[in-house]
């Protein structure tokens, strides 16, 4: 297995290659018909403009959403003439409060939800952006491993390594960031099935990476270059070969809640600032060194980074920004025992990392482009970062 500092990929790939500034889709309009269809449906429509069109009556627009306990959130309220308006149900009523929220805030924290995800891409209609959220928090439970044991064989410090090269080849490619969650989301489950090799876990790394990038970017790396970046140690045959092995184990689930939505989402709604993002996504990022993470639920990762960035930069908010945060906390339903263990393990990942041999993470956040967070001196030392606990 080759080591963070003996395979650099961005040394290796052509360093004066620009990134893109914006990918284009593999599919668009044009060429998801054949030219036959297209001039039939071109007529259509310009037949469907030249005919008369017809008033429809007014109706009454209602949206109803269903009462659910379990999700802790206020679920039914319907829509008429635009504004939303309270109406009594049958039965044992409605979940009008959650955390002291009254029905006007609640209003609000929907509306900037819905456009929170649609900012971020997360749906493309608003209408849907309420469901959506319910069904990642539902989900929750299932991106968790029961247990932070590592198979025999396996180190928390073999890990960390891989997964350090890790965000070094995902920086080279200049992938987005879902890309890199989910391929580690994917190593973490691939490593509790029976039959996993040490000296195939490099590969299995890389394999994973290239399985989260089909599934996130538009333009995919070759499998020739991939054999490059790990030193020809591995023929493109068997990492097809491992490619396969990983989907059918996986059953090709790769369905994933990413932490990193709900950390945005949180700091969409709370109106953070930029520097508190970035410190949030550095702490985010430097939980996935750690294998202790993996036992927890990504709402928590992510509320429990955005509430340490905030303690660490200490930056004064006004009191619109103090509502406007309280609000966007009672979305996610996380205890408060939980989030400080959470705060108190990234603490101490982010003391200890500027001095560890994993330091792709570190250098990553250092430039101007991400603020410089990773050298703020309140990261440096550990008591300081407890005592803010």
């Amino acid at each position: 297995m080759a080591r963070a500092s003996l395979c650099d990929p961005r040394s290796m790939l052509d360093p004066h290659k620009k990134p893109e500034e914006k990918r284009a889709p593999l599919k668009n309009w044009a060429n998801t018909y054949n030219t036959k269809e297209r001039r039939a449906q071109v007529e259509e429509e310009e037949e469907e403009m030249l005919l008369p069109c017809k008033p429809e009556p007014e109706r009454r627009r209602s949206r109803r959403l269903p009462v659910c306990e379990e999700d802790g959130i206020v679920m039914g309220y319907a829509e008429q003439n635009g504004c939303g308006q309270m109406e009594e149900r049958e039965g044992s009523g409605l979940i009008l409060r959650l955390h002291g929220l009254s029905v006007s805030d609640h209003c609000v924290l929907r509306r900037e939800l819905e456009a929170a995800m649609e900012k971020l891409g997360l749906t493309f209609e608003k209408i849907y952006a309420w469901d959506i959220f319910l069904a990642m928090m539902r989900k929750q439970s299932c991106y968790t491993l029961q247990s932070a044991e590592l198979p025999s064989g396996f180190t928390s410090y073999t890990r960390a390594i891989v997964v350090d090269w890790l965000i070094q080849v995902h920086d080279a490619f200049h992938f987005c960031e879902e890309t890199l969650y989910l391929a580690v989301h994917l190593l973490n489950k691939f490593m509790r099935r029976p039959k996993v090799s040490f000296s195939t876990f490099q590969l299995l790394g890389m394999v994973c990476l290239f399985i989260a990038s089909k599934k996130e970017e538009c333009l995919l790396p070759e499998v020739s270059e991939l054999c490059f970046l790990m030193e020809n140690t591995y023929s493109k045959k068997q990492l097809l070969r491992m490619e396969r092995k990983v989907l059918m184990e996986l059953h090709f689930d790769l369905s994933y809640c990413h932490p990193l939505h709900f950390l945005l989402l949180n700091g969409a709604i709370a109106h953070s600032s930029a520097q508190v993002l970035w410190m949030a996504q550095y702490l985010l990022e430097l939980s996935l060194l750690e294998v202790q993470f993996v036992v927890f639920e990504p709402v928590q990762l992510a509320s429990a980074a955005l509430c340490l960035a905030c303690r660490v930069l200490q930056e004064p908010a006004s009191l619109e920004c103090e509502t406007a945060w309280l609000t966007a906390r009672s979305l996610f339903i996380c205890s408060e025992r939980v989030v400080r263990r959470v705060m108190q393990a990234m603490a101490r990942a982010a003391a200890r990392v500027g001095a560890s041999e994993t330091r792709t993470t570190y250098l990553k956040f250092s430039t101007m482009d991400r603020l410089q967070v990773s050298m703020h001196p309140a990261l440096h030392s550990s008591p300081l970062l407890l005592e803010l606990l």
